[in-house]
């Protein structure tokens, strides 16, 4: 990275979440898609086409790392395969951003991290939610203390999927099921909110894959909290985040994780305050400023999604799966 210039972005796979973080770089300042790769290089060039006729495209992955054309990496691969492409990237020098779910488990995220952490390499799990101005919202309503202690939140993500044995969502192979895909966004916003629960039960019913179809958890803090979250690619739910407190309600509007508002109830006089909130094209510039900024001074971790948060939260995903006996074959 040139002192001074614009940072150059490279993406590692090209599949639909990577075009959703392609166009919403048109939003960050001081940074722009220098090239993708894909292991199939007419993919990356169909992909490419859609940002101008500067983007580099790759057939390989190593060929993108090895180019000298990039100076941070998204990686945009399929769960199962983010440890290996992350090592893949740190081995050659390259600052990671890495999609969420971060890894398969905690072993993985670990090495991840240790990797990043020797080299002295900027890596950071891609959790964009965090990043959004409603959870800087959000922190603002929670602070002024308008819905006095909290008692309960309740969070869901489920759309319906058709079952499809090959689909990324239900094979195995490729880490699919509910939890990891969607189940992580009412998880987040939970340990957000709430920290790590003192106590957690899971139940899960499964596809015929043998993968998670519904993932339902209880969860209890220290506090006294609860909390009830789900997730689903059997119907499509709310997907909406209401915290209960004593005086009062907050309720992020569907999609939660990316809402663009949120409603204040106050339960002694009903009064209702809606809170509108920016979100810029799809909702992922944010993370990516946030990883410039961090680039540009020199750090390896970001401050908000640090690594001992991924590390937690990839715990908690942990022991989820393993109360609903979901195993994966490449762990």
């Amino acid at each position: 990275m040139k002192n001074g210039a614009p940072i150059r972005w490279g993406i590692l796979a090209c599949g639909g979440i990577a075009r959703k973080f392609a166009d919403d770089l048109a939003f960050v300042k001081d940074g722009y898609l220098a090239a993708v790769s894909s292991r199939d290089i007419s993919r990356a060039q169909e992909f490419a086409s859609h940002y101008g006729p500067d983007v580099k495209c790759f057939g390989s992955y190593e060929s993108m790392l090895s180019s000298g054309e990039i100076d941070v990496v998204y990686i945009a691969s399929p769960h199962g395969l983010h440890h290996e492409h992350t090592l893949l990237c740190l081995n050659a020098g390259l600052p990671v951003l890495c999609e969420k779910a971060f890894a398969i488990n905690s072993k993985q995220v670990a090495e991840m991290i240790k990797t990043a952490r020797d080299k002295k390499i900027f890596l950071m799990e891609a959790l964009w939610t965090r990043f959004h101005p409603s959870i800087v919202k959000l922190q603002e309503i929670l602070a002024s203390g308008v819905i006095g202690d909290i008692v309960h939140l309740a969070a869901d993500f489920g759309f319906h999927a058709p079952y499809d044995p090959e689909a990324r969502w239900f094979s195995p192979a490729l880490t699919g099921g509910s939890l990891l895909d969607i189940g992580i966004y009412p998880l987040f916003i939970s340990k957000f909110v709430l920290g790590n629960p003192l106590e957690m039960k899971a139940t899960g019913v499964m596809a015929p894959s043998g993968v998670d179809m519904n993932t339902s958890i209880a969860l209890k803090y220290s506090s006294g909290v609860t909390a009830t979250l789900f997730s689903t690619f059997a119907t499509k739910t709310d997907t909406t985040c209401e915290i209960h407190g004593t005086k009062g309600k907050i309720h992020m509007h569907s999609r939660f994780h990316e809402t663009k508002g949120i409603t204040v109830t106050i339960h002694e006089t009903e009064e209702e305050t809606f809170y509108e909130t920016e979100r810029l094209g799809w909702g992922y510039s944010y993370e990516a400023e946030a990883v410039q900024a961090d680039l540009r001074a020199g750090r390896t971790e970001n401050a908000l999604m640090t690594h001992a948060f991924s590390t937690e939260l990839m715990a908690l995903l942990d022991e989820i799966r393993a109360q609903i006996g979901l195993k994966y074959p490449n762990e």
